[in-house]
């Protein structure tokens, strides 16, 4: 049977629940479609990162009063046995809270993370995006980083256009730091949406391959100012700061010391002492 491939076959082998049957014709459309392969390797990628980033998040233990809030009302009729063995096999974690989290990783979106931190909405939405601004930069970092072939959309052999492309977007000059002297090169740069408009990721590698994202947001529009600040996303270290309209996050899975180091030497560059 010669049946077409469909989107929806692609989507289940990127989330591996493709029937059987169907691996073998799945499997040599994309060994004929270079672009889909691609594409889908990307998506493998990015849900790998994710999951990474989030799965922690995860296997914490439920607070008691959420706990408490989830749990279904008693009824006056049993369940079954075979529905309360079901219940007995089921994660620790509340379905309604699971779903949340499941959430986060289906839309990598900044009110997901709220959610999953136990975070409230309140606050200014200027205080908001502050306060938004290392889980962002880290999940930007965490679905990028991975990538061989598509990690950024203009490379570094046309840096004068790249800066130029994401300053106009911004709305504010943008200056990537030069960072060869702690061994990472700039790789390129992408634009993102951020918590009410464009940001900024400016991507660098070493030569063996590890990689650091500096991510840069103009929504800080109340002229504030904060000193450096250290996060721990899932696997990725954030150093971030503010000052004024710019806000700054360098995310990277290195160790604090060392990303510590790297994060003064573009701080030194962005925020050169008056």
């Amino acid at each position: 049977m010669n049946t077409p491939v469909t989107e929806a076959e692609l989507q289940a082998w990127v989330d591996g629940r493709l029937p059987p049957e169907r691996r073998g014709a799945v499997e040599a459309h994309l060994a004929q479609h270079p672009a889909d392969m691609a594409r889908l390797q990307a998506y493998r990628s990015q849900n790998a990162a994710l999951h990474a980033l989030f799965d922690p998040l995860l296997a914490r233990p439920v607070p008691p009063a959420m706990a408490a809030a989830a749990a279904p009302t008693s009824t006056s009729t049993p369940a079954a046995p075979a529905a309360a063995a079901r219940r007995s096999r089921r994660p620790a974690w509340p379905p309604m809270l699971r779903a949340a989290a499941m959430l986060a990783l289906t839309l990598a979106g900044g009110a997901a993370g709220w959610l999953l931190h136990g975070a409230a909405d309140h606050g200014t939405p200027a205080q908001l995006a502050d306060a938004a601004l290392p889980r962002r930069a880290a999940l930007a970092h965490a679905v990028y980083a991975p990538e061989v072939r598509h990690p950024v959309e203009v490379g570094a052999d046309q840096q004068a256009h790249l800066v130029a492309w994401l300053s106009k977007r911004l709305g504010a000059p943008l200056k990537p730091p030069q960072l060869a002297a702690l061994g990472y090169a700039l790789e390129g740069g992408r634009l993102l949406p951020g918590h009410s408009g464009p940001v900024a990721q400016f991507m660098y590698r070493d030569n063996g391959g590890a990689r650091l994202t500096l991510y840069v947001s103009t929504e800080q529009a109340h002229g504030k100012e904060t000193g450096f600040r250290f996060a721990q996303e899932g696997q990725v270290g954030v150093f971030y700061w503010i000052n004024g309209r710019y806000g700054y996050a360098l995310s990277g899975n290195l160790d604090k010391a060392a990303l510590a180091a790297v994060a003064n030497a573009v701080y030194a560059q962005l925020e050169p002492a008056g």
